[in-house]
């Protein structure tokens, strides 16, 4: 009884230590680590947050492998990086042996690019595979590809459904197993996995997408405990939850006019940057912008009609019903073409 009383004052002091620690990352900003020369593997790269997190670490001359179901728009995105590589590639100036300056040839980062619909898990596989033959061991996998199915719960056909819980969810088990037993075997790693304050808490009419980042959350901490279990400390793990972002994947989605003024939706830059900042410091988490983790605390204490008010309130309730009628609309444009 007395070990456990002991045990239990020293939990104590290690949670106040937490509490002190985290709050002095607030005031001494951490230092970012470096990724240079490291294989990162971003899922859905061809376009949105995944493009610009490609562009971020190729800024950080990390060598870049991108994944996407779209080929083209994984081309352009690479073409992008290189032209990054190319602005940063300059000769890096070395004191000589007589005190002269010689340039020496700097490191030269490479972009692979890779079509794989991680939907398959046989495409995942496979692709890991040729990765780890052409490329080398992964060093950091950003699970960031996405998909909504856009359409009210009753009016969703079932395999849009499943397309949207294999995409968002099911795809982190297979990339994660694909790439972590090397980590655990080298302890050196970092998974990103890039949910959505919509896994944190829920709104009316993308029931499909909220149960796969909720399962996606899941997924990440439940493996960022089993990583603690076993005494990986080498290997990191970030969750991203943003708010709202401007990428046009949720196009029309609004709450009430007089709050949107003081939440608006992000610019994907603001987002990114923030989710570089936070995995450059093996940050935990990082929900964006700071309100979100207010939202998801009051969520856990409040009673449920309490939050439908506080949903009312906010237009949150309905925020996506707009959204779903822009693509029904498009939907019957589309039908009504190809019926002419």
């Amino acid at each position: 009884m007395v070990i456990i009383i002991a045990e239990f004052f020293v939990v104590i002091l290690k949670v106040l230590w937490a509490f002190v620690t985290a709050g002095a990352k607030w005031v001494v900003r951490p230092k970012e680590k470096s990724v240079a020369g490291q294989v990162c593997v971003i899922t859905g790269a061809g376009s949105g947050l995944g493009r610009l997190f490609a562009k971020e670490f190729a800024r950080r001359r990390a060598i870049l492998v991108l994944w996407d179901i779209n080929s083209q728009s994984n081309e352009e995105t690479a073409e992008m990086v290189r032209q990054i590589y190319h602005e940063v590639d300059t000769p890096i100036p070395k004191d000589g042996p007589v005190g002269g300056v010689e340039e020496v040839p700097p490191f030269q980062p490479q972009v692979y690019t890779y079509v794989c619909d991680v939907g398959k898990r046989e495409s995942v596989y496979s692709t890991a595979e040729k990765v780890r033959r052409e490329v080398g061991e992964v060093d950091i996998l950003i699970n960031n590809a996405g998909v909504v199915s856009g359409h009210h719960l009753l009016e969703c056909p079932d395999e849009l459904i499943e397309r949207t819980m294999v995409v968002n969810c099911h795809a982190h088990f297979w990339t994660t197993k694909a790439f972590l037993p090397k980590m655990l075997e080298l302890n050196h790693g970092h998974i990103v996995t890039v949910a959505s304050s919509l896994g944190l808490f829920s709104t009316a009419g993308v029931e499909d997408y909220c149960a796969s980042k909720f399962g996606a959350i899941g997924f990440h901490e439940s493996l960022s405990h089993e990583l603690k279990a076993s005494e990986k400390d080498g290997i990191n793990m970030t969750l991203v939850c943003p708010y709202l972002v401007d990428t046009g994947m949720f196009r029309g989605c609004r709450i009430r006019k007089e709050i949107e003024a003081f939440l608006p939706p992000l610019k994907p830059e603001f987002c990114v940057k923030q989710a570089m900042r936070a995995i450059l410091t093996d940050q935990p988490m990082i929900c964006t912008p700071r309100i979100v983790y207010m939202v998801n605390f009051m969520k856990s204490i409040l009673p449920f009609e309490a939050i439908v008010c506080m949903y009312r309130f906010l237009g949150a309730d309905k925020c996506m019903y707009p959204f779903l009628a822009q693509r029904k609309e498009a939907m019957n444009n589309n039908e009504a073409k190809n019926g002419i």
